[in-house]
């Protein structure tokens, strides 16, 4: 079975299931992985009879379910290997005013693949990102790309290295306007140009957006169009500035679970590398993360849950929300090798001993009759270095 008919079947599941917002973008994907503008067209088309009969669910799954029985006789060409899109080594930058230094960095960032980037504010997340698209210089290392970047002229090797920052920029006129305009200067014009805005304006859920100004729309839609636009540009690696801050939190699940779709494109995986505070959210999604501390690297690699500079996954350490004394947690967990209990904000931190014992502890307050708010095991999370030195 292929890549494209594996997606095509998961895509079904998720329309037999009812999960048809999930699969609805599946499918918007398998259509842009075809780069066929037939099936453009009936794409629009599909998604221009939903708005006239928005009330028409079963009518429009069926009529989507018809599209994927169609895309099946196709065959798209696809990018089946993983491509080392950057490959950075002994990478620091120096800030002499200050005395700051990013670095020394040693990553390789792969198509397909999320980096999540995390640390408190002031630690240089935003400058790495700078550093990686170009905008910055650094002082000592080097950052290798594929080799067709490296061929590029700079100019056009930027284009490929998509840098979004926190703060977008104000822009004038319609929303399909402006991604019209975008398309036409990476050289797609005519019906071509009409056509792929349609479909990133649909695949990116700006459909009645499309003729809203900046000034009417939310923050989370701003940073869909951000990411439609940047999309045009059929860019290779996307750096990511902090795209959740305020975004609620429905916005900011269906922002990552785009970002993970759209990395996996089969015609044109990406890399990503993605910065928030939104740690919990990030892990979710990301392969791999590296914590910022003063600059400084640790890597946690998600897939295979190694890390290279800490041994705290040998221990469990857990987070918990409880309405009852430091002293009397204590006493409930006094069996458990405790390292550490500490107490900050009206959150609890204990530091076990004991690999994976979250399940133990929450039978033992289960027994005990606690009142349970909120718990977590954060031993491979990156939130554990946020709380160290607390």
């Amino acid at each position: 079975m292929t890549q494209f008919q594996s997606k095509i079947n998961q895509t079904k599941n998720h329309f037999n299931n009812s999960d048809v917002d999930l699969g609805f973008r599946n499918l918007v994907d398998c259509v842009l992985d075809t780069a066929n503008t037939d099936f453009f067209k009936k794409t629009i088309e599909l998604v221009s009879w939903k708005e006239e009969n928005p009330d028409e669910r079963a009518q429009f799954v069926q009529k989507s379910l018809i599209l994927l029985q169609e895309l099946e006789q196709l065959n798209p060409v696809q990018n089946n290997e993983t491509e080392a899109l950057a490959t950075i080594t002994d990478l620091s930058k120096k800030y002499s005013r200050s005395n700051f230094q990013i670095g020394p960095m040693n990553i390789q960032i792969n198509s397909g693949e999320i980096w999540g980037l995390v640390g408190e504010n002031g630690n240089g997340k935003t400058s790495l990102l700078r550093v990686i698209a170009k905008d910055l210089g650094f002082d000592e290392g080097t950052i290798r790309f594929s080799d067709d970047l490296e061929q590029l002229k700079l100019y056009n090797q930027r284009s490929h290295l998509a840098y979004i920052p926190q703060r977008t920029p104000k822009w004038h006129g319609s929303l399909k306007s402006n991604l019209k305009f975008t398309a036409s200067q990476y050289g797609i014009f005519g019906e071509e140009n009409e056509l792929l805005v349609l479909m990133y304006i649909i695949r990116f859920g700006l459909w009645s957006f499309r003729d809203y100004k900046w000034s009417e729309l939310s923050s989370g839609y701003k940073m869909r169009f951000e990411l439609a636009r940047t999309f045009l540009r059929k860019p290779k690696l996307l750096l990511l500035d902090e795209p959740l801050a305020n975004l609620d939190v429905l916005a900011q699940q269906l922002i990552l679970e785009d970002l993970k779709l759209m990395a996996a494109s089969l015609s044109n995986p990406l890399g990503i590398i993605l910065s928030s505070q939104q740690l919990f959210e990030v892990e979710k999604v990301a392969d791999k993360v590296i914590f910022l501390k003063k600059g400084s690297p640790v890597y946690i690699n998600q897939s295979k849950e190694e890390e290279s500079s800490t041994d705290e996954v040998e221990k469990t350490i857990l987070e918990m929300d409880l309405q009852i004394s430091k002293e009397v947690l204590s006493d409930i967990i006094k069996d458990f090798p405790v390292e550490q209990l500490q107490f900050n904000g009206g959150i609890f931190i204990v530091h076990i001993s004991k690999k994976s014992c979250m399940n133990e502890v929450l039978q033992k307050l289960i027994d005990s009759q606690i009142q349970i708010t909120y718990i977590r095991d954060i031993s491979k999370s990156s939130r554990r270095f946020f709380i160290q030195n607390t």
